[in-house]
C-alpha cells in the first residue's frame, strides 16, 4: 500500500537549506573544473576524495563494514542511481549548457520522483505535491530566467541532466526500500566506495586519466570543494533528512538550490537582487508551502 507522505519538521527544512547550498556549490565546482578536467574523470576524483574524507570519520564512529556481498548491494545500487549515473549524466550535459539551465533541469527531481514513487506504488500520487512540485519548477524558470546563450548541441545537453534528475527519482525510491535503519555517516560512505570502484573502472577504460597533464590548483579547489562540501557533507545531511522525513521531501532540495545560489551571491559578492528573482523566489516559497500541506491544515482550522 502507497505510504503516507511524511511531514517536514523545523529541523528539516533547515538541514535542506544546508544541503541546498552544498549541492548548488557543485555546478560552480564543476563548471571551473571541467575547463581542465574530463566529465568522467572529474566524477571519479569526486567520489574516491569524498570517500577518503568520509573514512576516517566512519572508524571514529566505530561504524563496521557490511560483513557480506548481500550487504554491499542496497549501496551498490543507490551508488548508481545516486551518483555513478547522474554525476556523469549531468557533468557531461554542463559541457553542452550553461550551469545555470542545468540548474533549473535539476530542479525537475521532485517532479520525477513524486512520479517514480506512485507508480512503484510506495506514496499516493497526490495532487497537491504534484501541483506544487511544478509550481516550483515554475519558480526557478522565473527566478533564472531563460535568456540563455544557444550552443551546439544543447538539445542533448538538456536531455543529459534530465537523465540525471530521472536517475534521482530512481535513487530516491531505492533509498526507501533498502536503507530505512542505515546510520547516514554509514550510508555515505558505503554509497561513496561502491561509486569510486565503479567509476575507476569506467573512467580508467574510456579516458585513461593517468595519461591527462597535471591540473592547475585553481582545478584542484575546485575538485576538493566538490568531493569534501558538495559530496561527503553533503550526503551525511542528504541521508539523515531521509531517515528522518523520507526520501520523496529531500528532493524538495533541487526547488532550493536556486534560491540559496541568488542569496549567497548577494550576501558574499554584494551582487544585485532583481525582481524578477525575488518574484521567482515568492514563487518557489508558496510551491514548498503547497507541497508540505500545513498551510492548507491551518486555513481550514481557520475557517
Amino acid at each position: 500500500m502507497p505510504a503516507n507522505d511524511n511531514r517536514i519538521d523545523t529541523r528539516d527544512w533547515s538541514l535542506l537549506a544546508l544541503l541546498s547550498i552544498l549541492w548548488g556549490g557543485s555546478f560552480f565546482f564543476n563548471g571551473a573544473a571541467l575547463r581542465e578536467l574530463p566529465p568522467l574523470t572529474l566524477v571519479f576524483l569526486r567520489v574516491a576524495l569524498g570517500t577518503a574524507i568520509l573514512l576516517p570519520l566512519l572508524r571514529m564512529q566505530g561504524i563496521g563494514f557490511p560483513r557480506s556481498v548481500a550487504g554491499w548491494m542496497p549501496f551498490l545500487a543507490i551508488g548508481l542511481l545516486n551518483n555513478v549515473i547522474p554525476f556523469s549524466l549531468i557533468v557531461f550535459g554542463q559541457t553542452f549548457i550553461p550551469s545555470g539551465l542545468a540548474s533549473i533541469l535539476n530542479a525537475t527531481t521532485p517532479l520525477f520522483t513524486v512520479v517514480v514513487m506512485a507508480v512503484a506504488d510506495e506514496e499516493t500520487l497526490q495532487m497537491r505535491r504534484v501541483a506544487g512540485v511544478a509550481l516550483g519548477l515554475a519558480g526557478v524558470i522565473i527566478l533564472r530566467g531563460w535568456g540563455f546563450e544557444t550552443r551546439a548541441g544543447q538539445g542533448l545537453g538538456i536531455l543529459l541532466c534530465l537523465g540525471g534528475a530521472l536517475s534521482y527519482g530512481f535513487a530516491a525510491l531505492a533509498a526507501r526500500r533498502l536503507l530505512k535503519d542505515a546510520a547516514p555517516l554509514g550510508a555515505a560512505t558505503f554509497q561513496l566506495m561502491v561509486s569510486t570502484v565503479m567509476m575507476a573502472a569506467v573512467a580508467g577504460t574510456v579516458e585513461q586519466p593517468w595519461r591527462l597533464p597535471m591540473p592547475t590548483l585553481t582545478t584542484w579547489l575546485a575538485v576538493l570543494g566538490l568531493a569534501a562540501l558538495s559530496t561527503a557533507l553533503a550526503y551525511i545531511v542528504f541521508f539523515q533528512i531521509v531517515r528522518r522525513s523520507g526520501a520523496s521531501n529531500v528532493m524538495l532540495v533541487t526547488l532550493l538550490i536556486p534560491v540559496t545560489a541568488i542569496l549567497l551571491g548577494w550576501l558574499v559578492l554584494d551582487e544585485p537582487i532583481s525582481m524578477r528573482e525575488i518574484a521567482g523566489a515568492i514563487v518557489i516559497g508558496s510551491a514548498l508551502l503547497v507541497i508540505d500541506g500545513r498551510a492548507f491544515g491551518l486555513l481550514r482550522r481557520g475557517a
